[in-house]
Parts: structure tokens; sequence; C-alpha cells
């Protein structure tokens, strides 16, 4: 259900005799409230292509170095903005490989450099530099997880806000963005809760990527985590 529009009352000023609010005094500059249309409150939801910083999160069994973007969030009644973090790389294993010291012939293998390839797959715009979604439709809201699900070039997208700890992705998902805050998403999910409740209803949501102008294509980690090497599409 579209969320009800806020009727949008302006002030206007009249002379005419004619009117109910006339003075009868031949006064002008009596206040006068007429209606300027209907007007619908949107919240937006911007993902950018600045780099933010990185997360460490759970890909398979092993903790790895994901990058974040700025994601700035406003909506058109308060005109307020806040920014948050949020992960744009949707990562697999794809294999490992191990550097030999020469330490290892006499089988000292502690020297020995084990790097692990990830893939990464992400959405991106395709015609245009920044692609649009309405995700009011979409929204899934429990305790302390916040997600908008949306579809773009055939492919089913998720962003999620929440634990990152116990984010397991769907099976119907096959990429996803992640809000990262100082507090396991809830700053995040409070934001849009306040800006809901401030707009008294459910209000147009619309979510923003911009699309980036290096898009990586694998990521090369270290045996901690870290990343080594990334290259690019």
């Amino acid at each position: 259900m579209s969320p009800l529009p806020e009727l949008n009352l302006n002030l206007g000023m009249t002379n005419n005799p004619g009117s109910p609010f006339y003075g009868g005094n031949g006064e002008e500059g009596v206040v006068v409230r007429t209606d300027s249309g209907l007007k619908k409150h949107t919240i937006t939801l911007i993902i950018s292509d600045q780099e933010a910083g990185s997360i460490a999160l759970k890909v398979g069994e092993k903790e790895i170095e994901v990058p974040t973007y700025k994601l700035t969030v406003t909506d058109d009644k308060t005109g307020e903005t806040e920014a948050y973090q949020v992960t744009r790389d949707t990562l697999s294993f794809v294999k490992s490989k191990t550097k030999k010291s020469f330490l290892s012939f006499f089988g000292f293998k502690r020297f020995d450099k084990t790097s692990f390839l990830y893939d990464t797959i992400a959405f991106e715009p395709q015609l245009e530099d920044i692609e649009r979604f309405d995700i009011s439709k979409y929204r899934k809201f429990s305790m302390d997880t916040l997600t908008y699900e949306l579809e773009g070039n055939g492919q089913k997208i998720m962003l999620y806000a929440g634990d990152i700890n116990r984010f397991i992705k769907p099976e119907s998902i096959e990429k996803y963005f992640i809000v990262v805050d100082k507090d396991n998403g809830i700053s995040f999910i409070g934001d849009i809760l306040f800006r809901e409740k401030f707009l008294k209803l459910t209000p147009k949501v619309e979510l923003h990527i911009i699309k980036r102008k290096k898009v990586p294509k694998n990521f090369e980690y270290d045996d901690k985590g870290n990343i080594k090497r990334v290259m690019y599409i």
C-alpha cells in the first residue's frame, strides 16, 4: 500500500472584499491558508562510490577484510543527513596458494606464506552513473534487523542492517549490501524508524546506487584475512 500524501498548506494573502477572509476595513495582508497540492515524502538512501573504510566479515569459514563505502540517509521533509558505511562486494572463495620459503626444504613450514583468492560479484548500474530503486514495498523489520530487497538487471539483491556476525545470505539473493555502523546496524535502523515516525506514515523509500569507476574482480588475502591485492575488471 502506497503511503498517503500529506496535505501541503501554504500561506496566502487576500484583499478581495468578497472573500470571507477579508476584514472589511480595506486592509490588505489577511492571511489565508490555501491548498497548494499534495506532497509525498521520500527517504533517500545513497550508496556512493567513495571508499570509507573496511570491516572484518566472515565468508565461509574465514574472516576477511571487506572494503566499505559511504552511505547517506536523508529525507525531503527534515533535510537532515546521516552518514554510514556499506559493503558493495559479495565475495566467494576460489583457491589458496602457498609460497614456500627456502627453509621449507629443511622442514620449517612456518615460514611458508599462504594467500587466498576470492572472486567478487557486485551490483553496478549498467546504463547510467546512478540507478534508482523504489524499495518501499520490500522492507522487512524485526527486533534488531532491517532489510530491503530489490531487483535489478534480472538479479535479486538485499540491503541488510543488523549484526554482521549473524548475517546469512538467503538462497534467493545473489548479491547484497551490508550496512555498517558503530553498533551492529542499530543506529541505522533507529534512524530509518525515527524518520518514518516523524513522517507519520511509511514514506516512499528510494535507494540510489552510484556506479564505481573501478570495480573489483578478485581480492587476494594473506593468512590473517588482510587484503594483499585487488584486481579490477
